[in-house]
């Protein structure tokens, strides 16, 4: 459920038609879709083999800590917190909150849905983590069946799209189809964050490995489940040309109650996103604290829950303020650039266990491996880093915003790790 609950958000409802707009023809925006899935299993992959070597709290924090330098890990550490994870946060709370006012027809500003939304997720993941994760398990199951219904009444009730694709719209590039992917990728990122919880999950070296790759696969399952019934209900050109496509499916299928119940689901969806994001990425702010890079309260724990409540709550306001600051759009666009970055290089650490474990000097994993080492593992990264560089090339402007607060990590870590005992002194 942690790892669906990281990868699903609203994003399903509304990315097909964006690569329908790339490619032209039902076969290759199903390709896109599968090729997409496979790229997300070769990461859950990569991520269950680092999971079974090193089942530390932090998940990539730790991962890039222990094979390069805490420096490393601070700088992802800090723009997981300052851009990465908040900045998606706050764009999806205000999202719940406009199809949530949609809904029930309360008159008030985005922000205070929003605000109350965080606020009261927040205080359930501060219980402790079973309520935290129950609650997350909830909402994961409500997405599922909103899914499973789009994906039947579409099939069932919508009728069939049957033109055959004109000339034009056969033709495609790798340009174009290279075009399509990147939201596609967009769309499977988020079964690293189930990582970050590795010290707080029974049996990690058996039980993170299997939920990464068991909560990939039925996220490809959804996902092309739900492209496959959008094709077939609406067909190529209708489906580039809509910007709400789960929207115009259930309601060809069941009218205006169709499109409320879809309303209601991506809102619904939106709130386990949340939910999934203040569980799993406070354990890299403990982390850093415990290292003594970062603020000492920030490695507090609960007495009686055990979960770091400072470090939830600090996530959650600077989520707030991003989502007051109204620019939560903007700094998306900055946020693709630094994820897939530390997605490649994270995916490089492979490498550098398995040469340590080779020689003797650490363990080797104790569950899955990546197979086709080194080849598959070289063409995830590969994969990742042309994201980077596609989407610097299309954002310039907002991709060196991004590297700005990326160096401006540079200057904290020096004054932390100043102020640090050495981490050997610590353990």
């Amino acid at each position: 459920m942690l790892v669906m609950g990281g990868i699903v958000g609203s994003g399903i409802f509304i990315n097909p038609y964006v690569v329908a707009q790339q490619v032209h023809t039902s076969a290759l925006i199903l390709g896109a879709w599968i090729l997409g899935g496979v790229v997300g299993v070769g990461g859950a992959l990569i991520w269950a083999e680092l999971a079974a070597t090193l089942p530390e709290v932090g998940g990539q924090y730790a991962y890039l800590r222990e094979a390069y330098h805490p420096a490393v890990a601070f700088l992802y550490g800090w723009v997981l917190l300052f851009v990465i994870q908040t900045g998606g946060m706050a764009a999806v709370s205000i999202t719940f909150a406009r199809y949530f006012l949609d809904l029930t027809g309360v008159h008030a500003p985005d922000w205070i849905v929003a605000t109350a939304a965080l606020a009261i997720l927040t205080l359930i993941n501060c219980l402790g983590v079973r309520t935290g994760g129950h609650t997350q398990s909830v909402l994961m199951v409500m997405k599922i069946v909103a899914i499973a219904a789009l994906v039947v009444a579409g099939f069932a009730l919508s009728g069939r799209h049957g033109t055959m694709p004109t000339a034009a719209e056969r033709d495609w590039s790798l340009t174009s189809f290279g075009a399509a992917m990147v939201p596609v990728l967009f769309a499977y990122g988020g079964w690293q964050t189930a990582n970050f919880l590795a010290a707080e999950v029974k049996e990690p070296e058996k039980n993170l490995p299997r939920g990464l790759l068991l909560g990939v696969l039925g996220v490809v399952v959804l996902y092309i489940g739900v492209n496959w019934v959008c094709l077939r209900s609406l067909g190529p050109e209708a489906l580039a040309a809509t910007t709400t496509p789960a929207t115009a499916v259930m309601r060809l299928a069941l009218g205006q109650r169709g499109a409320m119940f879809i309303a209601a689901a991506i809102a619904i969806s939106t709130l386990g996103f949340l939910s999934q994001s203040i569980l799993t990425a406070p354990r890299v702010y403990f982390a850093m604290a415990e290292d003594g890079l970062f603020f000492r309260a920030i490695a507090w724990l609960d007495p009686r829950t055990r979960v770091p409540v400072v470090a939830i709550v600090l996530q959650s306001l600077w989520t707030i303020v991003i989502a007051l600051s109204g620019r939560y759009e903007q700094i998306l666009n900055y946020v693709i650039a630094m994820d897939f970055l530390f997605f490649g290089l994270t995916a490089t650490t492979i490498f550098v266990f398995r040469r340590r474990a080779a020689r003797g000097e650490m363990s080797a994993s104790r569950g899955y491996r990546m197979p086709g080492h080194p080849v598959s593992t070289a063409m995830f990264v590969a994969i990742c880093w042309w994201v980077v560089a596609n989407t610097i090339y299309r954002y310039p402007r907002n991709s060196l915003m991004g590297f700005v607060l990326l160096l401006a990590g540079i200057p904290a870590y020096w004054f932390w790790s100043r102020r640090a005992p050495s981490r050997s002194a610590n353990s």
